[in-house]
């Protein structure tokens, strides 16, 4: 099976432009500028996918799945490119809430 995935300028010029709007919200403290899959903070002081904490564009819909969507800024996600890696193609895993206090 052909692969589905481009990588064109558009594509090079979408990733940068997402990778620096999540540097601004990481500078205005937004938690929006955090992974998505994991909720922790991405180290956005590293190029783009250079480290296991640097920041990597995840599709909330895979291209494998959803190719139409590959250049859709609104299927765009923040996350750690180990994150994004772990996961795959796979939908995420499902967060397992939150944890009972202690006196419970």
């Amino acid at each position: 099976m052909a692969d589905k995935r481009t990588n064109t300028r558009l594509d090079h010029r979408l990733r940068d432009e997402f990778f620096e709007e999540g540097k601004r919200l990481d500078a205005l403290g937004d938690p929006e500028a955090d992974c998505w899959l994991c909720g922790e903070p991405i180290d956005y002081t590293a190029a783009q996918n250079s480290t296991p904490d640097s920041h990597n564009l995840d599709h909330f819909h895979t291209v494998e799945d959803r190719p139409d969507l590959q250049s859709d800024p609104d299927n765009f996600r923040h996350s750690h490119a180990l994150c994004n890696q772990q996961r795959g193609n796979r939908a995420p895993a499902p967060p397992l809430g939150d944890a009972m206090p202690d006196w419970w």
